[in-house]
This record gives C-alpha cells, structure tokens and sequence, in this order.
C-alpha cells in the first residue's frame, strides 16, 4: 500500500510540475530581468548585453538590467547564474571561457559548464587577433615569434582573465609556435587594451570588437586573426595560418544561457525575444559593421555545440598543464 500510495504522490506531484511550467510561462516575466554579464563595463560582452537588454525591455514590456559581475575569468558570474532560481529571470551572457574553458581549466569551479545551464542561443562569433604595441619591432607573425624564442617567457600578452579564451588562444599559440610567453591577466578586455597602448604590456590576443578602433587607428599594430580566412574588415591581416601556423584556430562566441532546470516554455521565448532582437537592422548592422557573425542560434543547436567546444579546449588545457588554482 506504501508503494502505491507513494507511486499516487509521485504521479500527482508530475502532473503538478507540468501543469505549473506552462502557468509560470504565461505570466512570465512578472519581475525584472537581470543579464548578467561576468565582466566589467567596457568590453564587447557588456556592449551586446546593453544592446539586447534595451531591444527585450521594450518588446518584452518589463525592465531588462545589466548587472556586471566580474572576476575569475568570467567564472564569478557564471557561477553566480548557475545557482540562481531557475525562473527565466537571471540569465548570464556566457562566452567561450566562462562556459566551455573554465570546466578543464578550474579545478574548483562551482558549477559544471555543461549542466549548469539551459542555453538559450549563441548570439555572436568572431576571430581573436594578435596585436603589438608599436614600439615592438616586430612587423608581422615571424618576426614576432623570433623575438619570442630569443627571450623565452619574457613577451607579454594581455587578456581579460585567467581562463578566457583570449587566454587559452595564448596557451594554444605557444603549443603551436613552439614559444614561452607571460600571460597578464586583467579584470576585462577595456583594462587590457589601455595598457597594451601605454606599452605597460607589449601584446594581447584581443577581442576583435575591442581592438578594431586602435588597429583603424593605429594606435596597435596587428599582426593575425586566428580565423582560417581573413576578416573582411582587415583584409590587410593574414590569417595565423597564412602567417606560419598551419591549421590554427580559435573563435570568441558569446551567448545567452538560464540557469538549468528554467521551463522550456521559458527558454523557448526567450530565444524568440532574442533572435528577433539580433536580427533586428540596427543591433545586426552594427555587430557586423564591428566584426561579428550573427548566429542566433536556436538551444537545440546551441547545447551540443557548447559540448564540442568544451571537449576541444579541455585538450587544449591537458596539452599545456595549464591551472589557474
């Protein structure tokens, strides 16, 4: 009798569950949204998330806020995301590190890239570059990997964090070209840039967004993008491929993930709401006219993605020995 009742319980407990989803997406959102973004004001994950946090409050009808969260190569927000009620209104801008590198690179992360989140749609892509200060006498990819092998472990490059893929492209360039670099970190790709153009640090693997202007302006000079053709907006750089690496790779993707567990329902209308917001002329216009690819992506074409790119840096991480604590 035990069983059965409990069996009974179970049954009136799923159909309860199943019946409260689809409730619960009807009101929502009741209360605000907060886009977390786990870096600080400045870079090109704070600007997309403004960008679509404006596009949502006003199709949506109710306030979206931008709450920065920085710290530990984005892994702060995310975690902070990964514990949060699963109610469709705290949601995380999550990029490469934060929800691909950061499983393999972080022996204590508090919550598990993979399972942690329900991806709601890959928004952007694009290239990383590699720039040098212009007091560096480098002038292209060879000269600079020469200067590198003469001073092993002496050439800096800056990042914004431990654990980004601007960090982990640096790992995999060093396996590539066979040089030791210094990795400085940086608390986001803003603090970065200003010293790399005050020659406080002589190169970064940059966010293509981030560092176009400078490059426009030559304030930088830049010597590869690590796509495998040529970015249409520099078509003067070569490729890390064309420039001596054969097969060399890295993109920087950001996009939207809810914490697991948020109805389907949910995250069904959120990827509505965003894609419509991505493919509306100006937000599109603009990120293209930056650098990005527009994805867009729906969350049955975002989870297993997230998957691959996890397994390939973690081969990455394993390769290099690298940890960050």
């Amino acid at each position: 009798m035990t069983h059965v009742l409990t069996r009974r319980a179970l049954g009136a407990g799923l159909a309860t569950l199943g019946l409260a989803a689809p409730a619960l997406a009807q009101t929502w959102p009741a209360r605000p949204i907060h886009i977390v973004v786990p870096f600080p004001p400045g870079g090109s994950t704070d600007t997309l998330a403004r960008r679509l946090a404006d596009r949502m409050s006003t199709t949506l009808g109710q306030t979206v806020l931008v709450d920065n969260k920085p710290g530990a190569g984005g892994t702060t927000g995310a975690d902070y995301v990964a514990k949060s009620a699963p109610d469709g209104l705290t949601l995380l801008m999550g990029v490469t590190g934060s929800n691909a590198i950061a499983g393999s690179l972080f022996r204590n992360l508090g919550y598990d890239p993979v399972t942690s989140f329900a991806p709601i749609s890959r928004l952007v892509s694009s290239p990383l570059i590699l720039v040098v200060n212009p007091s560096m006498p480098a002038q292209d990819l060879a000269g600079y990997i020469a200067v590198a092998k003469g001073v092993p472990g002496s050439i800096s490059y800056a990042t914004p964090g431990n654990g980004t893929s601007m960090h982990l492209t640096g790992v995999l360039f060093e396996q590539k070209a066979a040089v030791s670099l210094l990795h400085v970190p940086y608390r986001g790709s803003a603090q970065a840039l200003t010293d790399l153009m005050a020659g406080q640090v002589v190169s970064s693997f940059g966010d293509f967004l981030v560092m176009l202007p400078q490059n426009r302006a030559g304030t930088i000079r830049p010597l590869a993008v690590t796509s495998l053709t040529r970015h249409p907006l520099l078509p003067q750089v070569p490729t890390m491929d064309e420039a001596g690496l054969p097969g060399f790779e890295a993109t920087s993707w950001q996009g939207l993930f809810a914490p697991a567990g948020t109805p389907l329902e949910i995250v069904q209308k959120l990827h509505t709401e965003v894609k419509a917001a991505m493919l509306s002329p100006d937000i599109r216009d603009s990120f293209a006219a930056q650098g990005f690819i527009i994805e867009a992506t729906s969350p049955a074409e975002f989870a297993p993605f997230v998957a691959a790119e996890t397994k390939r840096w973690a081969e990455v991480v394993k390769a290099g020995n690298v940890s960050v604590n």
